[in-house]
């Protein structure tokens, strides 16, 4: 490669991902055809409390509907014509009408029959749209379902409204377990979720190792890899132990890559990061920018795996600060192991949100990773997606770095991107910045 500065090599985890990620997808219709076993719909957020029941499998569907628009374009837009003929319009999260598509077709991809929900517990989040999510099985099957909130606030930090916060989702939570209990019969086990709790601590450290180890030059992990490895554990539930010697081993390849300067892009001269999700049916872009020897470095949506995260005095990513936690006390019930995982009311670091709590979040973002500039689209669906975006951009053009928007449906519906357009503006935006492509 022209320009090459830094060797480069394979991820030598990257066939144990990969096994992970399709047993994970064979679970789901191993649960669905398996007597006595319940599959969600769903994601547990920050306090797994799923792993307490033996037989449930929770399935979220932003992976199920981004994978589909990765594989299949003729696949995904049948799924999404079938959500649109049955009132469940563009305007909706293209990641839910390809997954509930896939339903109201009655086949997945590979033809075999969909796999019915049990439940639905829509994934408690800021984005506006996770809450109608599972009104879409519900109705069709129908499935019982059950709410769960996601609290924030904006302003200073409030010691009594942080407590009653963090007391509604616990009491939320509870609610949902109880109520599986008593419908469904099946008994939760309160030590296996206090077990998990560790665990989850410790994945966190290490996808904040992993996150600190890319912020050097040259980066040893680019985003498109990233994303082949961040949802693991996290919105694609894995068995705890497996989970987390993975991420211990991902950390450690990261690091000797780190230090033996192995580069994600060989040629590495321009650092750039994005916001949210890219167009999962064309994520070869990140191919055609390294093309200039630029590579991204993520976004607060893929670092989700650290945990909320800030910017420390000396330059490096460190925790999100809280308050002085209350003295430890025995955790002995699922209440007490919930209101240990359940530490700030404030909204995560990774969305919209955070800019007005924080207005310099993207700014730290950005230094953190030494970037040179930011990609950040325009969805025209999903609303959550865009919010603040213009903002940001000012924000950061006003210390130096370059931003680029680009329009299209939803990371998920591939309906309005022009992809011919994209890269053409991918060169006039390199170009402008003074660079030319070291290879064509």
């Amino acid at each position: 490669m022209s320009g090459q500065k830094w060797e480069t090599r394979p991820l030598e985890i990257w066939g144990r991902a990969k096994e992970l990620r399709a047993r994970w997808q064979r679970s789901i219709d191993e649960s669905a055809a398996a007597p006595g076993s319940l599959l969600a719909h769903g994601n547990t957020g920050e306090a797994d409390w799923s792993v307490g029941f033996d037989s449930l499998n929770i399935v979220e569907d932003n992976p199920h509907g981004a994978m589909l628009a990765s594989l299949s374009d003729e696949y995904a837009r049948k799924c999404r014509l079938a959500a649109e003929t049955r009132g469940w319009g563009r305007e909706l999260c293209g990641y839910v009408n390809n997954c509930w598509g896939s339903m109201f077709l009655g086949y997945q991809l590979d033809g075999s029959g969909f796999p019915m929900r049990d439940m639905s517990v829509p994934f408690p989040d800021v984005c506006d749209q996770h809450t109608k999510r599972g009104q879409q099985c519900m109705d069709y099957s129908p499935i019982p379902r059950w709410g769960n909130d996601c609290t924030m606030y904006l302003g200073p930090y409030d010691p009594e409204r942080e407590k009653a916060l963090i007391e509604h989702r616990v009491q939320c939570t509870l609610n949902v377990i109880n109520e599986i209990e008593r419908v469904f019969g099946k008994r939760f086990d309160d030590e296996k979720l206090i077990e998990s709790m560790d665990a989850r601590r410790q994945m966190e450290e290490y996808g904040l190792e992993i996150t600190r180890l890319m912020a050097n030059v040259p980066t040893p992990l680019g985003v498109k890899d990233l994303y082949s490895f961040y949802t693991l554990g996290m919105l694609t539930k894995l068995d705890p132990d497996e989970t987390l010697g993975f991420w211990r081993a991902l950390r450690d390849e990261i690091k000797w890559r780190a230090d033996k300067r192995i580069a994600a892009v060989g040629n590495e001269r321009y650092r750039w990061i994005e916001c949210h999700p890219p167009a999962w049916h064309y994520m070869k872009y990140y191919r055609y920018m390294e093309k200039y020897g630029a590579v991204c470095l993520g976004s607060q949506y893929t670092h989700t795996m650290s945990g909320p995260i800030e910017l420390d005095g000396d330059g490096a990513f460190v925790p999100r600060a809280k308050p002085a936690a209350p003295p430890d006390r025995p955790v002995r019930t699922r209440e007490d192991a919930l209101r240990r995982m359940f530490t700030d009311a404030r909204g995560p670091q990774i969305f919209k949100i955070d800019e007005y709590i924080r207005p310099s979040a993207v700014l730290e973002f950005a230094k953190g990773f030494k970037a040179d500039g930011a990609i950040m689209p325009l969805w025209r669906c999903g609303v959550g997606c865009t919010l603040t975006r213009k903002e940001q951009a000012l924000q950061l053009n006003g210390i130096g770095i370059s931003v680029l928007h680009y329009e299209g449906s939803q990371p998920g519906d591939r309906t309005d991107l022009d992809e011919r357009r994209f890269l053409d503006t991918l060169d006039a935006w390199m170009e402008g910045q003074g660079l030319r492509k070291l290879e064509d």
